[in-house]
């Protein structure tokens, strides 16, 4: 059992205010994506509404970086293996992205949030992408999207229920693929309303219900970006599949070693041992010179 709790709970805890702090930004980031269904047209400046929803949530990444390491959710050991991971996907995301919808950065990002936490994993997922975009040269309106999108997958490979070996790497590389439809599927939001004529049938148009809109959506999503995601989906399986296991036993040995979540404790001073002359125990006996040992009949005199 102490084994299944290892393998299981994130090796780094989140304070609560660094969890308020997180889940606050989860929720921005969701209205950020389906903001086509919640701004009517009209209200509130539908043209103008994404990019101030981009700025609070760039603030709000580094809101949830700072609570943390304020928080001590991320200590200073925390916050390099941050560092070290963020540019290792910022490395990755080049070798793939680009080609038949081959994305290499997932995995790992995947791997770590399982087993360091979905705050660790939700931040780690902003941090990648950023790094990345700085080296590619990406930076655009699509970023906070992209980053967002990486946030989610990581953080919810942080909440995946417990599970060991064979079993653990499976439910990870599904995951994994599923993770790939997903962010997929969230990103075309970042477009969708932008990329049609509105006279085409699967384009957004403002206005009308729910449902209908929603069914143009998908319509949109399965006609333009399925065959893209699905080659993220199918690395995203083979990579946690043949590296998975040798990954999450490199990461969960530098957290042992780091020990993230190593308590603390206060430990009672030791008690002095006898003769030691402290303060609460008496120095060594002295025989007064008066009182010495007869050497001839052993009487004391």
């Amino acid at each position: 059992m102490p084994e299944l709790t290892e393998r299981s709970a994130g090796a780094i805890r989140i304070a609560p205010r660094a969890g308020i702090v997180i889940a606050m930004a989860a929720f921005l980031g969701l209205v950020a994506f389906f903001w086509p269904f919640l701004v009517a047209p009209g209200r509130l400046g539908a043209n103008y509404a994404p990019p101030l929803i981009f700025g609070v949530l760039l603030v709000l990444v580094l809101c949830v970086v700072i609570s943390e390491i304020a928080e001590g959710g991320i200590n200073s050991k925390a916050l390099a293996m941050l560092g070290v991971l963020s540019a290792v996907n910022a490395a990755l995301r080049p070798l793939g992205a680009g080609t038949a919808g081959i994305e290499t950065v997932f995995f790992v990002l995947v791997l770590a949030g399982r087993v360091y936490g979905p705050g660790f994993g939700f931040t780690l997922g902003c941090t990648s992408l950023f790094a990345s975009a700085l080296i590619t040269g990406g930076v655009g309106p699509w970023m906070p999207y992209q980053m967002f999108g990486c946030a989610f997958v990581g953080m919810l490979a942080g909440l995946l229920p417990r599970a060991t070996g064979r079993l653990e790497v499976m439910m990870l590389a599904v995951y994994g693929s599923l993770s790939g439809y997903l962010f997929g599927f969230l990103l075309n939001l970042s477009f969708w309303p932008f990329s049609l004529d509105p006279n085409s049938s699967i384009a957004y148009l403002p206005g009308l219900p729910f449902t209908e809109q929603w069914q143009r959506y998908l319509a949109f999503d399965v006609a333009t970006s399925l065959g893209w995601d699905t080659g993220r989906a199918v690395t995203n399986f083979v990579c946690i599949t043949l590296a998975g296991p040798a990954v999450l036993t490199t990461f969960r040995r530098a957290a042992r070693k780091a020990r993230f979540r190593a308590p603390v404790r206060f430990a009672a001073p030791k008690a002095e041992e006898p003769g030691s002359g402290g303060p609460d125990r008496p120095g060594p006996s002295v025989v007064p010179p008066s009182a010495h040992r007869n050497s001839h009949d052993g009487r004391t005199i």
